[in-house]
C-alpha cells in the first residue's frame, strides 16, 4: 500500500483536506458571517457593506415599488425593497432585484455613433452628433416642411425629461407630430376615462386590494405582469371572490374563485350581459345612477338584447356562469373591478374599458375603499406620459385646440401661445401611415424600440429604413431599432439619473442618480438641454435648469387641473411620504397638512365633466378582423411571459440571474388536443405562419390555451412578425391578442 507523502509539517494531504474544504478563518469566511444589528439585517455580502441608505421608486413597471439604494461612497452597490414604501411594503419582483445589474452591460450605448457609407456605425464627439442631428433635421424641414420630421416618445423616462421632451420638440423645434409607446398599453385606458368620467383619472388606490370582498380581473394577469399588486391581493383579509376574465388559464386564473374561459374578443358581449343580469335582478344602485350618472336609460336599452342565455354561444360561457357572476357583483359590498393589457389592445378596447366603468358606476362600486374602474398601467411612467409628454394632450393634460389652455400653458412656460399648434398629434399608427406616405423624412426615437415592439413588425421595419433620417436615444446600442438608425444617441439608465415617475394610483415617486452613467453618455434630460442650444432655442428653456425646476415648471401648469400637484413642496417632500398621489394643491396643503398615503378619487360622487355627472358609453360589438379560417385556422394571442421579462427584454436580458428564470428561446402555447392532431409533442419546434410572417417556436403543451388557440409571449423578437396592425378607432391602439395563424411541427 502506497503510503502519502508528509507535506513539510509532517501532515499528509489527506489530513490537510478538511482544512482546504472548511477554513474557520481567512476573507472567504468572514465575507460569510453574519452581523445581526447591522445592515441589510446582517445578511448583506462584506462586497456590498454601505455606508449610506436611499430610497427610489423602481424604473420597471407601474407598480412603482419603493427600492432602498445601498450606497457606498455615494455609489449604488446593492439594493433591497424598502419596507415602509406604502407601495411595495417590503416586497420586490425579480426585475427590481436585478434593477442596478443591468446597468453594468457591456452593450450600453457609451459615445455617440453614426452610420457610415459602409452600413458600420464610428464614434463621435457630442458636438459632431449634435451638430448632425441639428442640420439633417432642419434640412428635412426646410425641403419638406415643418411636420416631416416626427418623434416617438416613451413610458420608460421621468416627468421632466417627457416635458422638456415634448415642449422642445413641438415649442421650439416646431414637430407638430410626436406620439409615445403608452400608445401601446394605456390609450385605450385613457381615452375610456376622459370620455366616462371627463378626465383621465385612474380613481383608485392600491390599498383597495386589500379591502376589496370581490375582485374582478378582466384581461388581466396581474400573478406575472404585475406581482406586487398580486402580493397586495393575497393580503386581503376579506375572503374576497376573486373573478378571472381571461381567454387563457393564467396564473391568477388558477387562483380565482371563478374563472370566464371565454373565447377571445367576446369580453364586451360577455360585460353586457353582465350588465343585462344586474339591471334584470336589480343589483343596482338607483341613488348613485340618478345623482351621479348619465345614460341609464339608453344603457337598458342597448344591453336589453344581451341576455345571458343569448350572450353564451357567442362567449364560450355557460348562461348560469353568467349570472353567478353578475349576482356575485351585485351582492357584494366592495367590489373592484381591474384591467389591462387584454383589454386595452383590443379593436373594440375603449368601449370594453367604458364596459367596465359601467358596471362599476351602476353598482355604486366608485369612491369608496375596496371598490373602482381601475386600469392597472404598463410601464414605470405611463401615466407620466399621458399627463406631461405634450403629444395627443397639451402639456399638462390641456386642449390643443382650446385657446385659453393655449394661453394657461403659454404663461406656465414663458413662451409665446403662437408657438403652440393647435392641433394634437396624429398617432403612432398616423405616424408610421405619414413615413408610408413619405409625410414623415425624419423620425427622433427616444428610449423605445418600435422595430420589435410595433405590430405587423416587417412592416415597421421596412418603413423605419425608408426615412432619410433616423435617430435613436438609448442606454444600449444594440436594441432592434439602434439597427436601423443613422445616428445613436447614448442615453443614462434608471439610477444614472433624478426625476420623478408616476405609478397606476396617480402617485409621484422620485428617481434617484446613485451610478455614473458610463463613458459619455448623458441623461436624456441633458440631451434635451443640449439640443435646445444647437437648434437655437436656448433661451425658451432658460429656467429648465435641472429636473426639480422643470417640476416647478410642472406645478404651475397643473393648476386647476384635476391633476394639480400645485400643494407638493418639491422632490424633498416626495421622498419623506413615499410618494404623493395627484391631486394635492395648495388648498389641499394649507396648514401644512401632509398627503394622505391612500387617496381614492369620486369619493363626493363628482366627476369632472361639466355637470359633475359620469357618463354611461356603449356601443355596438363588431367582429374580429382576422377571425381563424381553413387555411389560418388558429387564434393567436399575444401578452406577457414571466414574471423575469419586461415588454422588447431590452434591460431583463442583460441580467444573468433573470435570463435563468424565463426560457430563452421563443416558445408558443398550444393546447394538447391541436398539438396531437399536428403530430406534436412538447418541447418540438414548430413553425407558426400568419398572412404577414412566420417563425420558429418550441412548443408548449398546455390545456391553459383551448383548442384552437395558440399564445406567445410579446417578450420574443419574432412575435410581431406575425401580428395584425389593426387598431381601436377611438383610442388608436393596436390590438395584439387577435390574429389568425397556421401552425405545424418544423
Amino acid at each position: 500500500m502506497i503510503q502519502p507523502t508528509p507535506n513539510a509539517n509532517g501532515m499528509s494531504p489527506r489530513s490537510l483536506l478538511p482544512k482546504l474544504l472548511r477554513k474557520h478563518d481567512g476573507k472567504m469566511t468572514r465575507e460569510l458571517l453574519l452581523h445581526p444589528g447591522d445592515h441589510g439585517l446582517g445578511m448583506t455580502h462584506e462586497s456590498m457593506q454601505a455606508d449610506a441608505t436611499t430610497t427610489a421608486v423602481c424604473g420597471y413597471c407601474s407598480t412603482g415599488c419603493g427600492l432602498r439604494l445601498h450606497l457606498r461612497d455615494e455609489e449604488a452597490v446593492g439594493l433591497t425593497p424598502e419596507t415602509s414604501y406604502p407601495v411595495n411594503l417590503g416586497m420586490a419582483c425579480p426585475k427590481g432585484w436585478e434593477a442596478l445589474r443591468v446597468l453594468d452591460s457591456e452593450d450600453r450605448a457609451t459615445e455617440p455613433l453614426i452610420r457610415g457609407s459602409d452600413g458600420k456605425f464610428a464614434a463621435v464627439s457630442w458636438d459632431h452628433a449634435l451638430r448632425l442631428f441639428t442640420t439633417r433635421m432642419k434640412g428635412i424641414q426646410r425641403q419638406h416642411g415643418p411636420d416631416s420630421v416626427a418623434f416617438l416618445s416613451t413610458g420608460q423616462i421621468a416627468c421632466e425629461e417627457m416635458a422638456f421632451l415634448g415642449a422642445l420638440a413641438k415649442f421650439g423645434m416646431g414637430i407638430k407630430h410626436g406620439d409615445g409607446n403608452t400608445r401601446q398599453c394605456m390609450a385605450t385606458a385613457a381615452t375610456a376615462y376622459k370620455e366616462s368620467f371627463g378626465f383621465d383619472s385612474p380613481p383608485f388606490t392600491y390599498d383597495d386590494f386589500e379591502q376589496s370582498d370581490c375582485m374582478v380581473f378582466i384581461g388581466a394577469n396581474p400573478c406575472i405582469g404585475h406581482p406586487i399588486m398580486w402580493e397586495r391581493v393575497l393580503r386581503n383579509q376579506n375572503d374576497p371572490e376573486i373573478i378571472v376574465i381571461d381567454p387563457r388559464r393564467t396564473e391568477s386564473a388558477m387562483a380565482a374563485t371563478q374563472h370566464l374561459q371565454i373565447r377571445p374578443k367576446s369580453d364586451l358581449a360577455l360585460l353586457y350581459a353582465i350588465t343585462n343580469h344586474l339591471i334584470a335582478c336589480e343589483c343596482v344602485d338607483r341613488k348613485f345612477i340618478n345623482n351621479h350618472t348619465e345614460g341609464f336609460e339608453k344603457l337598458c336599452e342597448h344591453v336589453s338584447r344581451f341576455t345571458p342565455d343569448a350572450v353564451a354561444p357567442m362567449t364560450g360561457i355557460s348562461a348560469d356562469a353568467i349570472r353567478q357572476t353578475a349576482e356575485t357583483i351585485g351582492r357584494r359590498k366592495a367590489v373592484s373591478l381591474w384591467w389591462t393589457m387584454g383589454v386595452n389592445q383590443s379593436y373594440e378596447g375603449t368601449r370594453t374599458a367604458q364596459a367596465i366603468i359601467n358596471i362599476a358606476l351602476i353598482t355604486g362600486n366608485i369612491g369608496r375603499p375596496g371598490t373602482g374602474a381601475n386600469s392597472i398601467t404598463g410601464q414605470c411612467n405611463a401615466m407620466g406620459s399621458r399627463l406631461w409628454s405634450n403629444t395627443t394632450n397639451l402639456f399638462g393634460h390641456h386642449d390643443f385646440k382650446d385657446s385659453a389652455d393655449r394661453e394657461k400653458v403659454a404663461s406656465s412656460l414663458g413662451i409665446d401661445p403662437e408657438r403652440i399648434p393647435t392641433e394634437p398629434s396624429w398617432s403612432y399608427d398616423g405616424i408610421m401611415d405619414g413615413i408610408r406616405r413619405g409625410d414623415i423624412r425624419g423620425l427622433w426615437v427616444i428610449a423605445t424600440n418600435p422595430a420589435h415592439s410595433w405590430i405587423h413588425q416587417s412592416e415597421a421595419r421596412n418603413l423605419l429604413d425608408r426615412l432619410d433620417f433616423l435617430v435613436v436615444q438609448d442606454m444600449y446600442h444594440t436594441t432592434e431599432t439602434a439597427r436601423h438608425a443613422d445616428l445613436i444617441l447614448p442615453a443614462a439608465g434608471w439610477g444614472e439619473k433624478s426625476g420623478t415617475f408616476i405609478n397606476s394610483e396617480r402617485r409621484y415617486g422620485v428617481l434617484k442618480k446613485v451610478r455614473r452613467a458610463p463613458g459619455k453618455a448623458l441623461a436624456d434630460f441633458h440631451i434635451f438641454r443640449a439640443l435646445a442650444s444647437y437648434w437655437g432655442v436656448e433661451e425658451m428653456f432658460a429656467e429648465w435648469t435641472d429636473p426639480e425646476a422643470v417640476f416647478r415648471i410642472m406645478q404651475r401648469a397643473s393648476e386647476d387641473q384635476p391633476c394639480d400637484i400645485t400643494g407638493i413642496q418639491g422632490y424633498e417632500q416626495i421622498d419623506r411620504c413615499g410618494g404623493v398621489q395627484w391631486p394635492w394643491t395648495e388648498a389641499d396643503a394649507e396648514g401644512d397638512f401632509q398627503p394622505e398615503q391612500q387617496r381614492r378619487l369620486f369619493a363626493d360622487g363628482r366627476f369632472y365633466h361639466h355637470d359633475g355627472r359620469a357618463r354611461l358609453v356603449v356601443d355596438d360589438v363588431t367582429a374580429m378582423p382576422e377571425a381563424p379560417d381553413a387555411e389560418y385556422p388558429t387564434l393567436l394571442m399575444t401578452g406577457r411571459g414571466t414574471v423575469s421579462q419586461w415588454h422588447t427584454q431590452t434591460r431583463t436580458n442583460k441580467s444573468p440571474v433573470l435570463r435563468k428564470l424565463y426560457p430563452n428561446e421563443a416558445y408558443i402555447e398550444i393546447n394538447p388536443e391541436d398539438a396531437a392532431a399536428m403530430g406534436v409533442e412538447n418541447g418540438d419546434q414548430v413553425r407558426a405562419q400568419s398572412r404577414r410572417g412566420s417563425l420558429l417556436a418550441t412548443a408548449m403543451v398546455t390545456p391553459t390555451v383551448k383548442p384552437g388557440h395558440a399564445f406567445m409571449p410579446m417578450h420574443y423578437e419574432a412575435t410581431n412578425q406575425l401580428t395584425l396592425g389593426h387598431f381601436d378607432p377611438h383610442s388608436r391602439q393596436p390590438s395584439y391578442k387577435d390574429c389568425a395563424v397556421r401552425i405545424e411541427r418544423a
